[in-house]
C-alpha cells in the first residue's frame, strides 16, 4: 500500500476502494433529510421505501461486485473493500437519531485530492458515521505518508433542509454539507455541483481548506438532484462526457468549452425494483475511467459503449444488475485512491 494520489478523473488507476452490498437498507427513520436529499421526487415521506433491500437484490449485487473486483485485479488494480457492518443499528446526536444506509457507494463519503483523504460532511443523517467502515484502510494510507483530514461534522438539524420547493436544491446554507460525489477533479481545477447533496457553504469550506493551490468552480445552475457523475464526467485530458438532458452550451462551465465534448446518447433504461430506486436512467453514464483510454461501463449500456468506442476508448463492460435500484454505477461504487497522474493545469 502506498500513499494516496488522485489528481484527475482519468489517470491510470492503481488502487481503489470498492463498495459492498451486504446488509444494505433504506433508513427506517424518516425525517426531512432523506426526503430532501434522495427522495425529492416524492411529495412527502409517505410511501418512501424502508428497511432491508430484498435478499435477491443484495445477493446478486454481491456477486456482481466480486466479479468487478476480479476484473479490476486482472488489469493490475489493487482493490480494497470496507469492513462489514450491520446498518440497522441506531445512532444520533442530541437533535436526531437514525439507522444506517449501506456501504455500496464509497464515492460519496470521502474525497481524494492529490495526497489527501478528505472525509466529507454528508447531509444524510443515516450516513453520519459511514466513514468508520473505511478507517482501517485510511490508517494504512496515513501510515504510508498520506494526509488525512475530516470536514466539520454537521449538526444536521432540520434547519439544513428546505422542502418548500423540491424542484430546486433543497439544502440551506445553515452549515457546510456535501457528498464527495458532488466533486470532479481536473488537476488544479475542482468542479463542485450545488444540488440536494451539496450546498454553497460546502464549496466555500473546500476552497478554504485546499487553499490557493486549487480553484474550486461552483456549478449552481446545472442539475439540482444529487451528484455530478451522471451529468459531467471528464474522461481524459481535453475530453468530457456530457448529459445532453441537463447540460447545454449556455450552462456548460467555460473551462470545458474548448474540450472535445461527447454528448452521451440516450441511455438504455435498465429495469429496477418498483419504489426502491431514486436513480434515473442516466445512471447509465456513470462510468469509471481506468486509464486515459479505458473506461468501465455498465454492460447493458450498449449504445454508450458503441459511442465511446467510436471516440477512441476501449471499454470494460461491467455487470451491475441492480445498479438503478441501489443507485450506483461503476463510478459510484468505487473510490479511486491511487492513480498514476499529476497535479497540473488541464484547461
Amino acid at each position: 500500500m502506498t500513499k494516496v494520489n488522485s489528481n484527475t478523473e482519468w489517470g491510470t488507476l492503481k488502487e481503489v476502494i470498492l463498495g459492498r452490498a451486504e446488509f444494505a437498507q433504506v433508513p427506517t427513520v424518516k425525517r426531512h433529510d432523506i426526503h430532501c436529499v434522495d427522495y425529492a421526487n416524492y411529495d412527502s415521506t409517505i410511501g418512501l421505501p424502508q428497511g432491508r433491500y430484498p435478499g435477491k437484490i443484495v445477493e446478486e449485487t454481491i456477486e456482481d461486485l466480486e466479479i468487478f473486483q476480479k476484473q479490476l485485479e486482472n488489469i493490475g488494480v489493487k482493490v480494497h473493500r470496507p469492513e462489514l457492518q450491520h446498518f440497522a443499528k441506531l445512532h444520533g446526536t442530541g437533535h436526531w437519531s437514525s439507522d444506517g444506509y449501506y456501504a455500496y457507494c464509497p464515492r460519496d463519503s470521502t474525497l481524494v485530492i492529490g495526497d489527501t483523504l478528505i472525509e466529507t460532511p454528508m447531509p444524510l443523517r443515516a450516513r453520519y458515521f459511514e466513514n468508520f467502515i473505511y478507517k482501517k484502510i485510511f490508517k494504512e494510507y496515513f501510515n504510508n505518508g498520506s494526509r488525512w483530514i475530516s470536514a466539520p461534522k454537521g449538526e444536521l438539524t432540520d434547519a439544513l433542509y428546505d422542502r418548500t420547493d423540491l424542484s430546486k436544491p433543497t439544502l440551506t446554507e445553515f452549515e457546510p454539507a456535501f457528498d464527495a460525489a458532488n466533486v470532479i477533479k481536473c488537476g488544479k481545477d475542482i468542479f463542485y455541483l450545488v444540488s440536494n447533496s451539496g450546498n454553497k457553504a460546502g464549496a466555500r469550506w473546500l476552497q478554504s481548506t485546499l487553499g490557493d493551490k486549487y480553484r474550486v468552480h461552483v456549478m449552481d445552475n446545472i442539475y439540482a438532484y444529487v451528484h455530478v457523475d451522471t451529468t459531467i464526467l471528464p474522461l481524459a485530458a481535453g475530453t468530457v462526457l456530457l448529459n445532453p438532458s441537463r447540460v447545454n452550451e449556455n450552462n456548460l462551465p467555460e473551462y470545458f468549452k474548448s474540450w472535445k465534448k461527447i454528448w452521451a446518447v440516450e441511455p438504455v433504461a435498465t429495469p429496477y425494483v418498483e419504489n426502491w430506486a431514486p436513480a434515473s436512467p442516466w445512471l447509465g453514464m456513470n462510468i469509471l475511467s481506468l486509464s486515459p483510454n479505458l473506461v468501465a461501463v455498465e454492460s447493458r449500456q450498449t449504445t454508450l459503449i458503441n459511442q465511446l468506442e467510436q471516440n477512441g476508448f476501449d471499454v470494460m463492460p461491467v455487470q451491475m444488475r441492480h445498479c438503478r435500484t441501489l443507485s450506483g454505477g461503476p463510478h459510484c461504487v468505487t473510490l479511486d485512491t491511487v492513480r498514476n497522474d499529476e497535479y497540473g493545469d488541464y484547461s
